[in-house]
C-alpha cells in the first residue's frame, strides 16, 4: 500500500486513546498485522532517534504519541496542570486492585485492615478502577480491575508490565 506509513503516522496522531494493530487493520483493510506492526516500529525507532519534544509508544494496549517524559515540567508550566492528587489510602487500595484483579472489595478490606469504599469510589471517578463483572458466589458480590487508563497513567503496555512483589522488595532495600 503507497504511503502507508504516512497514514498510520496520521492514524495514531488523531486517534485520543491507544490504537490498537487490530483498529488500525479495520481503517486500512487487508493489511496483514505483521506489516502493521513492522510500519509502527519503524515510526517508533524514527521518533526516538529524532530526539523530539514526543515519541511513538506502546501503552494499554495500543500505540499512541506521548511527550517525553523528561519535558513535563515545561508542558506543565504552559498548561497550569496540576498533577493527579491520589490519597495514601487510595494508591494502596489501587495497588491491591492491580495486583489481586479480578478482586471484590471484602478481599481489599481484608488486605487493607480497613473499609476501603470511600478510596474506591474516588478510584472509580478518576477511571483508574472499574466493575469487572460478579463473582459467582452467594451474594453475587461486585469484582474490580484497573481499566486503560490506569495502565495509561502508569506508561504500561499491560498488566504484566507490573513490577513482580519481588521487586518492590528488592527497591525498598
Amino acid at each position: 500500500m503507497k504511503d502507508m506509513k504516512a497514514i498510520i503516522d496520521a492514524l495514531v496522531f488523531v486517534s485520543e486513546f491507544p490504537l490498537t494493530v487490530d483498529k488500525i487493520r479495520e481503517v486500512l483493510g487487508e493489511v496483514e498485522r505483521k506489516e502493521i506492526r513492522g510500519v509502527l516500529r519503524d515510526l517508533m525507532k524514527e521518533y526516538d532517534d529524532r530526539n523530539g519534544g514526543f515519541s511513538l509508544v506502546e501503552i494499554a494496549g495500543g500505540f499512541q504519541f506521548r511527550t517525553r517524559t523528561d519535558l513535563a515540567i515545561w508542558i506543565k508550566k504552559l498548561k497550569g496542570i496540576k498533577p493527579m492528587m491520589l490519597t495514601q489510602a487510595a494508591i494502596e487500595t489501587l495497588a491491591v486492585v492491580a495486583y489481586r484483579q479480578p478482586v471484590v472489595k471484602s478481599e481489599i478490606d481484608r488486605i487493607r485492615g480497613v473499609d476501603v469504599g470511600g478510596a474506591l469510589k474516588g478510584l472509580m471517578e478518576k477511571k483508574l478502577v472499574r466493575i469487572v463483572g460478579r463473582k459467582d458466589v452467594p451474594g453475587r458480590p461486585i469484582l474490580y480491575g484497573t481499566t486503560k487508563k490506569f495502565l495509561e497513567l502508569f506508561n504500561l503496555k499491560n498488566l504484566s508490565e507490573l513490577p513482580t512483589l519481588r521487586e518492590l522488595k528488592e527497591l525498598g532495600e
